[in-house]
């Protein structure tokens, strides 16, 4: 069971880091392994940070990731819906549309650093998603904040071993508009609504 006031603290704490990227005007990466259900809630983050003037990556738009899975090896392409990165099964690259595959690795934030990086930045100064990129990012050494769901404790881990700056703990697999009053709560929280 996930405790409300512990979820309700976290986002006051998410919200908080986006105001201060906000009011810095920022570098900032959105990326989740969950898009079917969380593009919306990040991208309207990512909508609303831009509109306040910080720059929202997307570097390595197309590049492959080579990801083993339970399946064996499965290459990806990486690819941006509303400013947040996602993979996609390679022949499947439909770029625009919502839909990407769930995962939980760090080789996509890991792919899209590194693209940013070589072509000269700018870095994010604020990383924001789920899974492996906010942990993969964290381990790197930037500040990312991010969604967790209790059954999925790295990002919680994380959190713990100072990596991750906020793990927000709630359900990560219900209907995507169920995220709406969260999305609304943390633009509001963090003085970006429109």
């Amino acid at each position: 069971m996930i405790d409300p006031e512990l979820t309700v603290g976290a986002l006051d704490r998410f919200a908080e880091r986006l105001g201060a990227v906000a009011r810095s005007g920022g570098a900032v990466l959105f990326g989740t392994g969950h898009p079917h259900r969380l593009i919306g809630f990040y991208g309207a983050l990512a909508d609303a940070l831009s509109a306040a003037g910080c720059e929202v990556l997307t570097p390595a738009t197309g590049r492959r990731v080579d990801i083993t899975t339970r399946f064996g090896l499965r290459t990806y392409n990486l690819d941006y819906v509303r400013g947040v990165a996602l993979v996609r099964e390679a022949p499947a690259l439909r770029s625009g549309c919502a839909t990407g595959v769930h995962t939980h690795s760090p080789l996509p934030v890991r792919t899209v650093l590194a693209a940013a990086a070589e072509a000269g930045g700018p870095l994010p100064d604020l990383v924001v998603g789920d899974h492996g990129w906010v942990c993969g990012a964290g381990q790197l050494g930037f500040e990312a904040i991010g969604l967790a769901d209790t059954d999925d404790p790295a990002l919680f881990v994380g959190e713990a071993e100072g990596r991750v700056s906020v793990a927000v703990p709630l359900d990560d697999g219900v209907r995507s508009d169920y995220y709406r009053p969260l999305t609304r709560y943390v633009l509001n929280r963090a003085c970006l609504s429109q």
